[in-house]
């Protein structure tokens, strides 16, 4: 344990003082320790990470068509462009697409399969993710407590949330990522402070990841800020705000660079991003995409994280009740610098309930401060359970049946977590499994066609189908704008000429392009889906009971939700007798047939 004259029982740095350089141990003062070592934390982040990269489904179409297909063109040389990419509205920076490309190439050279390349790929964004993580644990355990530190590391490993973000390929995981690395900078003063370290990390996240991710680092710079004014340090602080607003102009000058290589215009896409979702106007913006109720993400969050997320939204007031009533445990700037800590995301929360268009992965850049702020508030919480102080009504509680009470409860949210990340993957994982048949010999033949129709949202990417089978579309209810296909033409049109050549049928308002469409009778094989708590309809018949057009080739179990109850679609329930018939999942089958 770190000595007591570092720590405080709010987890937050007792004697600190704002740094003018490194600070120098006193002597005779024992090593830093950790009750978790930062190389053990990373191994157990790591694993879960991996597990996630192996076996989690997809969870957002916009994953496949917008990071997964640029980045199979660019090392495959074909696949499906969104209008995001078309060169007439321009969207997407091609600078992230480079960075995972050429990492995802390098599993190329240990096997030829596009779907190794595909896990690879996904394997070392769960090891930069634990890197990631296993930083941040060490800076709360080193500058907080260790128990925080622990805390942190159970509720990230056992949080659904932190399973589907953990390894996804969009850019609000790189974001989560850097937001990581940015906090750590911040919240580290060992050796003075770190705000250039931290505006760079925020910055890369904002620039090549998601530009709204930046908006989470205004409560550290409102801090370095307030420090500047007392301490009268402006220059000093003036100097550091240059040296990060440099690195961030750097960063953006290299986006801005590879953009127009793919482009063939220069342009700035963090502010495209931006002006669309904010200045799109009549008909366009995110919104036409669907909006959800202002409560969409507390609803979402406590699936996600269950009673961590509660402990989270306490956090703030939990310390503010310290302030109030437990003032002499802890100095007003460890105070302080415990609101800074906790004031992330409740911003962040508050900023995107207010928007009418919702999706679970725009909470990905605020899955980490979930952690910490309920890691700091379950902290205080023990620490005032802990108390054996007799004149306090829970100092007359015996210490054993607190412990047991504590001990349930942190079990009980453990399991929900890790029933709800085993109940998903069991439930949905069937679009990555159904197409392993297609990569054995005599199966597909080259210029075959796999049609999807009204699963084309569950497509996988490309990587899942060998080489020479394209992925196409047919008519289904789905009344928007489908992606087209990179253009592939070579000679006389330079490299890569798809990022650059105008495709044609897009537009910015999800209107449907019928030339994204081929017939059915064009289809060597297709992707179906059949619950038998569904209606076919004209656009959407049951092919998989028209055996006498098609054969199925490979089938697996999918959650049929329309007949699965509420606690069978929230957590994985066994198939046994003693689970009362009305809560046992009900299945229906996910295929990929052949036309005979």
């Amino acid at each position: 344990m770190p000595p007591p004259a570092v720590q405080s029982r709010t987890g937050a740095p007792q004697n600190i003082k704002r740094p003018h350089a490194g600070l120098a141990k006193p002597k005779g003062q024992a090593p830093e320790q950790f009750l978790v070592p930062t190389i053990i934390a990373f191994y157990i982040f790591a694993f879960t990470n991996i597990l996630a990269a192996l076996y989690v489904p997809i969870q957002d179409c916009d994953e496949v068509f917008n990071y997964w297909e640029p980045t199979h063109y660019l090392n495959r040389g074909y696949g499906l462009q969104t209008w995001e990419y078309s060169p007439e509205y321009s969207i997407r920076s091609w600078l992230y697409i480079v960075i995972h490309a050429i990492l995802g190439k390098f599993g190329s050279f240990f096997s030829s399969t596009k779907t190794f390349e595909f896990y690879f790929l996904r394997v070392l964004l769960a090891g930069s993710c634990a890197l990631c993580e296993s930083r941040f644990f060490a800076v709360i355990s080193r500058n907080l407590n260790p128990r925080i530190g622990i805390m942190f590391m159970v509720i990230m490993t056992t949080s659904p949330g932190m399973f589907h973000a953990s390894a996804a390929y969009l850019p609000s995981s790189f974001s989560m990522y850097t937001v990581m690395l940015g906090t750590t900078a911040f919240m580290d003063w060992r050796g003075g402070p770190k705000t250039a370290p931290g505006m760079m990390w925020f910055g890369i996240g904002a620039i090549i990841g998601w530009p709204f991710a930046g908006a989470l680092i205004a409560p550290f710079i409102a801090e370095e800020i307030l420090f500047a004014s007392i301490t009268g340090q402006a220059f000093e602080s003036a100097r550091r705000f240059l040296d990060g607003t440099v690195r961030c102009l750097l960063v953006l000058a290299l986006q801005i660079a590879i953009d127009t290589f793919f482009y063939h215009k220069v342009l700035v896409v963090p502010w495209r991003i931006v002006s669309y979702n904010i200045l799109g106007g009549s008909g366009r913006g995110p919104q036409i995409f669907g909006t959800e109720p202002w409560d969409f993400y507390i609803r979402n969050l406590f699936l996600n994280f269950n009673v961590w997320f509660l402990l989270a939204l306490s956090a703030g007031p939990l310390l503010g009740l310290q302030y109030i009533f437990r003032a002499h445990t802890a100095t007003k700037l460890t105070l302080m610098r415990s609101f800074v800590f906790v004031t992330p995301f409740y911003m962040w929360l508050f900023i995107f309930s207010a928007q009418a268009h919702k999706e679970e992965r725009f909470m990905y850049p605020a899955y980490p401060f979930i952690g910490l702020n309920a890691s700091m508030a379950l902290h205080n919480v023990l620490s005032y359970l802990g108390s054996s102080d007799p004149k306090k009504l829970v100092g007359k509680i015996p210490a054993q049946v607190k412990f047991f009470l504590v001990s349930l409860s942190l079990i009980l949210a453990i399991e929900a977590g890790v029933l709800r990340t085993i109940g998903i993957v069991s439930a949905y994982r069937a679009p990555l499994q159904i197409y392993s048949t297609l990569q054995q010999p005599g199966v597909a033949k080259p210029n075959d066609v796999v049609c999807l129709g009204k699963e084309w949202y569950r497509f996988p990417s490309s990587y899942f189908l060998p080489n020479g089978l394209r992925a196409k579309f047919i008519r289904s209810e789905f009344d928007g704008l489908l992606p087209g296909e990179f253009n592939e033409a070579q000679i006389g049109f330079g490299f890569f000429a798809g990022t650059w050549l105008i495709p044609p049928g897009m537009n910015d308002e999800n209107i449907p392009d019928p030339g994204k469409y081929i017939d059915v009778r064009h289809c060597s094989f297709l992707v179906d889906s059949h619950f038998p708590g569904s209606s076919p309809s004209n656009l959407e018949p049951n092919y998989i009971l028209d055996t006498q057009t098609w054969e199925e080739l490979q089938c697996s179990s999918f959650l049929d939700v329309s007949q699965t109850s509420t606690l069978g679609r929230i957590l994985w329930l066994p198939n046994y007798s003693i689970i009362p018939e009305r809560h046992r999942r009900k299945w229906g089958r996910y295929c990929l047939l052949r036309r005979k």
